[in-house]
């Protein structure tokens, strides 16, 4: 029989807003945050995902889209398509502490939204580490022929590109967000309060903590006593780097980091995923409060 086609489990329609979707995307990490779908050992099945704005940056030659972000604006963006739910063989879903095992099978751009963006922002609106040769918001529209991507804002360059998924993790146990939430409010409150490494980087903060502002939590309807009890103790996605639960086929660097503070070519896209059917997850013996 011929290879079977990847369900569909998480679909995205680039004409709404991330929170109209039929299965609203969120922005943090918290465990109380619940599944959209779910997926069984075994199973091969597809993510629908918006760019990192939700849709602001547009397919245009102005910057002035990018111009709008600032420190303020910047808690709302990273939207995730998810969570997932995953169940073993016999049903039984994933706990905090278990190792999930993923294999990405394929990426990349949404069918008739070929396109993505590089960025840097303005020097008086947070800048990044090339304001001294970028001081204004520039924008590069990127297309794609294949695995090819061109710019005609950028004559004369073509180049294979390496697709990666941008942000991709488990949801953490209470225990985890509690560290993460101890940590970083140790830096805040004693850690130092400016940067010397670009003169603009000062007015980054140096810690993420729990904030409401911006905060989108999928299903969770923002006014309920379930929305506030976790967006005062979620994380925010720039934590996502951080997620040390997630195995893949492969984990690629990009070189020297994202240098324009927008450095890769910002996309929407899809991830076609399979886990294995013995075992879907290690198991480990942890505490399972998700409070």
């Amino acid at each position: 029989m011929p290879p079977r086609t990847p369900r569909l489990v998480v679909p995205v329609d680039l004409k709404k807003q991330p929170w109209e979707q039929e299965l609203p995307l969120h922005n943090r990490w918290h465990p109380r945050i619940p599944p959209v779908a779910e997926v069984k050992a075994g199973e091969f099945f597809r993510v629908e995902m918006m760019d990192w704005t939700g849709g602001i940056i547009r397919d245009n030659d102005s910057a002035s889209d990018v111009n709008i972000w600032t420190s303020q604006l910047l808690n709302q963006v990273h939207y995730l398509s998810g969570p997932i739910k995953v169940l073993d063989e016999e049903g039984v879903p994933a706990q905090p502490g278990d190792l999930l095992a993923v294999e990405i099978c394929n990426l990349g751009p949404l069918p008739g939204d070929e396109w993505g963006y590089t960025a840097t922002f303005d020097r008086e609106n947070g800048g990044g580490f090339l304001t001294d040769h970028f001081p204004c918001a520039t924008k590069a529209i990127w297309f794609f022929e294949g695995i090819y991507a061109y710019s005609p804002h950028i004559p004369g360059v073509r180049f294979p590109g390496l697709t990666h998924p941008g942000i991709i993790g488990t949801a953490p146990s209470k225990e985890l967000l509690d560290i993460w939430n101890g940590r970083e409010r140790d830096v805040e409150e004693n850690g130092l309060k400016s940067l010397n490494l670009c003169e603009v980087l000062h007015s980054r903060p140096l810690a993420n903590l729990p904030s409401p502002k911006g905060c989108l939590l999928g299903k969770v309807e923002k006014g309920t006593a379930e929305w506030d009890r976790i967006a005062t103790r979620q994380q925010e996605q720039f934590q996502g780097e951080r997620m040390e639960e997630i195995v893949t086929s492969r984990i690629l660097a990009k070189g020297d980091g994202e240098v324009s503070f927008c450095g890769a070519i910002e996309m929407s896209g899809f991830l076609e995923l399979k886990y294995p059917t013995s075992p879907p997850f290690l198991c480990t013996d942890v505490d399972n409060e998700t409070e």
